[in-house]
């Protein structure tokens, strides 16, 4: 079945589901094939994987290292991974011989943000998601921008994508945290309502958009980990 008819009809089975279902739907469809869950670790990304925890703990989660983050998020990732009984954690770094050529100065993401962002995201995972058919994703329309009208499955390349959190805003989120009394990522407590790289992360305000501050300043909102007709999202076309 070509992929874009098997996100569709994914979409329209699971369009009253609740997201522990699409989620262990996704990770046992045999016409899907095998997945991962991509994970930054973040702001919310402790909702999803609690869920895999409880129905496939032995789960591939792909955690990118950009070798950029905030030590907060390193240390996170590993405590998280440790509380929940994540047995198959796979932390992703960019290629050391390619960082010598193109970013040896650390300074790329001051002249070529997406230069930076593929050297050190989309590369790698590229490379890491070869091995799978597809791939778990925690992205929600509450996110706004190109989001908001996010499916809960879609193709991506040559891949199927699965968001069981799209239809997901901060109240679920906080009510899922404080149900299961999951450890809060320490830097939301300062303000960062989403987590990149330092240079590129900022705290957000009260009433600014949630990933207002990614890329703060630029034209740029996504990384390039998730595309929409080939392209990496821009904020003037993001809506």
């Amino acid at each position: 079945m070509p992929l874009k008819e098997l996100a569709e009809r994914r979409n329209i089975l699971h369009r009253k589901s609740g997201a522990e279902t699409i989620l262990k739907h996704a990770l046992d469809d045999v016409q899907i094939g095998r997945v991962a869950m991509v994970s930054s670790f973040g702001a919310e990304s402790v909702v999803l994987l609690h869920m895999v925890s409880q129905i496939a703990p032995d789960t591939p989660i792909l955690f990118l290292d950009t070798e950029m983050l905030f030590p907060e998020t390193l240390t996170y990732q590993r405590e998280v991974a440790e509380l929940l009984g994540l047995t198959d954690v796979r932390v992703i770094r960019p290629s050391r011989a390619k960082l010598l050529e193109s970013d040896v100065d650390s300074i790329l993401h001051t002249i070529d943000p997406d230069a930076c962002c593929s050297l050190r995201k989309t590369q790698p995972l590229e490379e890491a998601l070869a091995e799978f058919d597809g791939w778990i994703t925690g992205r929600k329309r509450a996110h706004g921008g190109a989001r908001a009208q996010l499916p809960l499955y879609e193709k991506q390349d040559r891949k199927i994508k699965v968001n069981p959190l799209a239809s997901w805003d901060t109240t679920q989120i906080a009510s899922y945290l404080d149900k299961h009394d999951l450890p809060r990522h320490p830097l939301v407590a300062r303000g960062f309502t989403s987590i990149g790289c330092t240079p590129c992360t900022t705290k957000v305000a009260a009433g600014e958009d949630p990933r207002a501050g990614r890329w703060r300043g630029m034209e740029k909102s996504e990384c390039g980990i998730h595309i929409v007709d080939g392209k990496v999202i821009r904020r003037e076309n993001a809506a």
